[in-house]
């Protein structure tokens, strides 16, 4: 992704019609990172929208769950980038029943693996701190 992970955080949510992934830098003034950031979320845009899950299973070194079907049913998907003051999210339609479930294990096994200090889980809170 381009950005140090412990300087950032990721929420992966579930949505009844998709899903969210937000990515920011905990510091608004590393400008760098910020538009790093905002371009890594517009490649990812781009490659999901052609079935592109590369990305994924080299991040984390197998197969991600949910992305087989995903990329078959890509037509069925619509994806959106958006900026954000500290980084950026994308947002993941799906009107498709099995699409959403496939979509749903995708972001659930982004929550499980991306563990780390920093790391915020789908309900926005800072895993870390207690």
């Amino acid at each position: 992704m381009g950005v140090d992970q412990y300087a950032s955080a990721h929420v992966f949510e579930d949505r009844p019609d998709g899903g969210r992934i937000v990515l920011e830098m905990k510091d608004k003034k590393d400008t760098a990172s910020i538009r790093t950031i905002r371009l890594h979320m517009r490649e990812i845009v781009a490659r999901f929208s052609q079935g592109d899950f590369q990305a994924p299973g080299l991040v984390h070194a197998q197969k991600v769950p949910g992305t087989d079907v995903m990329a078959a049913n890509r037509d069925r998907i619509t994806y959106a980038v958006a900026d954000r003051q500290r980084g950026a999210e994308v947002r993941i339609f799906t009107k498709d029943s099995t699409t959403i479930a496939a979509v749903h294990a995708f972001l659930a096994f982004q929550r499980s693996d991306h563990r780390a200090a920093g790391h915020e889980s789908h309900t926005g809170h800072d895993s870390t701190k207690k």
